[in-house]
């Protein structure tokens, strides 16, 4: 997701990388300190950007759990999304078993493939509690097309599997094309709200500039204003998306975002629709930069996405189980 747009404001001053990195990485919990530190330690197989700080490599930690990450990136194609398990629908049929049984995930893919068609319906505005925004965007994009809209709703479809498995039920603020754009900031966070979800992510990519790696995740900051009033979520959000985090950088080997967040892939912010709203924990992740070459390598692969999804679920499985 670009900082242009609903709930996001012009991008961030690059903040100098904090040294050493694994210092501001101590505020994640364990399992991001202990997946950065074999990361810092075997080095990152797909080089430093110019400025010699880590990137996003593509390649798995090399801890057991994570996956194998030998194959190259490739750009996206239409058999890549095709791949995406389970067949579409807005809400799962409740697992019979698993370890998350009787728990309620959703899932909310950022922006809709259809929004470019309906730029008068996501130009409206709504109420966000502490101020008003447009209704959504149509999001970022690769600079070779491959859109966030569609990563989105792949990673969604990959991550809904994958926590189904575990014995949840999952449910998606919206399927690509049902609706046909949308939802509005105020109704993803509603669909959480009235799920009364366990835990609920928006997933994103960013649009920064060329240079600007990594992924990060967005928490809610303490705010009580108008509709919004964040104070009961505020502390099981940060768990939630500690937690993401530290499973994201196992699973994925990527390093956090070297423009926000000081080096630690966690950014609070009060300014966010979707989060003030929210009466459930839920955080955003924006996986990567989709305008940096080298993190759209990533986010155009599969293979990549499918260990993004992983990681993603191993974080929120973890939170749910305590």
């Amino acid at each position: 997701m670009s900082y242009v747009g609903p709930d996001f404001d012009p991008p961030h001053p690059r903040r100098p990388r904090r040294a050493p990195l694994t210092v501001a990485l101590a505020a994640l919990v364990p399992g991001a300190l202990l997946g950065w530190l074999v990361y810092e330690a075997v080095g990152d197989p797909g080089g430093s950007d110019s400025s010699g700080k880590p990137h996003a490599s593509g390649s798995a930690s090399t801890s057991a759990s994570a996956a194998p990450a030998s194959a190259s990136p490739r750009s996206a194609s239409p058999s890549d999304d095709a791949k995406k398990p389970g067949s579409p629908r807005t809400s799962s049929r409740p697992a019979a078993s698993g370890p998350l049984k009787g728990k309620v995930v959703v899932i909310d893919p950022g922006h809709n493939p259809g929004n470019f068609q309906h730029t008068a319906e996501i130009n409206r505005q709504v109420d966000i509690g502490t101020n008003r925004k447009e209704c959504d965007t149509t999001g970022t994009s690769t600079n070779s097309g491959y859109t966030e809209a569609r990563f989105s709703l792949d990673l969604a479809h990959r991550l809904r599997t994958l926590l189904e498995e575990q014995g949840a039920t999952v449910k998606l603020t919206h399927d690509g094309d049902s609706p046909p754009w949308g939802p509005c900031i105020d109704e993803r966070a509603r669909i959480g709200n009235v799920a009364r979800a366990d835990a609920a992510i928006s997933l994103h990519a960013d649009g920064a500039a060329e240079g600007e790696r990594g992924f990060h995740v967005i928490l809610p900051e303490s705010v009580h204003a108008g509709a919004a009033d964040t104070r009961p979520i505020v502390a099981s959000s940060r768990d939630l998306g500690e937690r993401v985090a530290g499973s994201f950088v196992r699973v994925t080997g990527d390093a956090p975002s070297n423009y926000v967040g000081d080096g630690t892939g966690l950014v609070t912010r009060k300014d966010l629709g979707g989060l003030n709203l929210s009466t459930v924990p839920k955080v955003f992740i924006e996986c990567g930069n989709m305008r940096d070459s080298k993190d759209s390598a990533l986010l155009t692969s599969g293979a990549w996405r499918q260990r993004a999804a992983q990681g993603i679920s191993e974080g929120i499985v973890s939170f749910l189980r305590g």
